[in-house]
């Protein structure tokens, strides 16, 4: 593993940006078909904020390509049957495609829909209303895309109740309804999506956003559901620093109230440092639960220099999460039956 990632490393830093996502780690991405555990990094290169899921047998995982934001232009993904030998496929969507988006796209969130797979997306890291940028959203045939932009805008290009339009969920409730749940600067907004994902709906008492900011509060939301509650996890602290980390809160519907449970992700001093930015599997048919995130390796200072690993998520007898504990092995194979 130590080899795999100083190998990793140096092609970072040695070729192009476009030549390090495709033709470098082309083969690289694949982990050797022997291999016992993941291993963590899971794949080599860098890339943080990552979004899991499960589509059919197969687990995605969609990350940031964490680069500076002049680099950010492509976004990819990759794909395992069994958490421990991944596929890249590169350049699932990219700027050329979003008009719109002239800075960069990072932290995608990802679901299908009737038969259509859509990925979210921040852009262009908007600092005030008068700019143009915030969530957007593309769509496509098959989970490697290609993604193509659905509305040619931005899905929500404002900053309301103080809450910048990055880092979106994509969470489907139990009544049918998708809500997309984000925000940065330590604000946190709920919205309610049209069914095909073209716009927004408002609420009963015609709002649109409703704030639904728990303690602590900083950006990078996550909603998922066990044993009919509602979990919500988010990051904490500075992404560009080692305090970086995940806390949870469990609440009776998607609005809460949520009130800070613990922090059950962060740095270990012999591990990782600034470990956030998460997304959640469920293995289809069990109680398995696994954490995707991204840390910062010992000694790395740059902020761009993150890579995505997995470790379990494991539930206590009252339903608690404990905390999950960062290795360099990674995670046994799990094929989903």
């Amino acid at each position: 593993m130590k080899t795999r990632f100083l190998v990793a490393s140096f092609l970072s830093l040695m070729a192009p940006v476009l030549g390090q996502q495709s033709a470098v780690f082309a083969q690289v991405g694949a982990a050797p078909a022997a291999q016992v555990t993941s291993g963590n990094p899971v794949f080599p290169g860098w890339y943080a904020d990552p979004d899991a899921t499960v589509f059919d047998k197969t687990y995605w995982v969609y990350p940031t390509f964490s680069a500076p934001y002049a680099q950010q232009t492509v976004i990819t993904a990759f794909s395992s049957p069994d958490l421990v030998n991944w596929t890249k496929h590169f350049n699932v969507i990219d700027t050329n495609e979003i008009k719109w988006a002239k800075r960069a796209v990072w932290a995608p969130a990802i679901v299908r829909n009737n038969g259509k797979y859509y990925l979210f997306f921040g852009a262009n890291d908007i600092q005030n209303n008068n700019e143009v940028g915030g969530i957007g959203v593309a769509v496509a045939d098959k989970p490697e895309g290609p993604f193509k932009d659905l509305i040619g805008k931005p899905l929500v290009g404002q900053i309301v109740n103080r809450a910048q339009p990055i880092d979106q969920f994509v969470f489907h409730d139990k009544d049918g309804q998708w809500y997309m749940i984000y925000g940065g600067w330590g604000r946190c907004n709920i919205v309610k999506l049209k069914a095909d994902f073209t716009g927004l709906e408002p609420y009963a008492d015609g709002t649109i956003y409703k704030e639904i900011t728990p303690k602590d509060y900083v950006e990078g939301p996550v909603m998922f559901m066990r044993n009919g509650k509602y979990y919500f996890m988010w990051s904490e602290g500075g992404w560009t620093g080692p305090n970086y980390r995940v806390a949870y809160a469990i609440g009776d519907s998607p609005f809460g109230p949520f009130e800070r449970i613990a922090t059950v992700l962060q740095q270990d001093r012999t591990i990782a440092t600034g470990a956030g930015h998460h997304g959640v599997i469920n293995v289809p048919g069990t109680d398995d639960w696994y954490m995707v995130y991204h840390r910062r390796p010992l000694g790395e200072t740059d902020a761009s220099n993150r890579v995505t690993c997995i470790d379990k998520m494991v539930f206590d007898e009252k339903g608690f999460i404990q905390p999950v504990k960062l290795t360099n092995e990674g995670v046994s194979p799990q094929t989903i039956k």
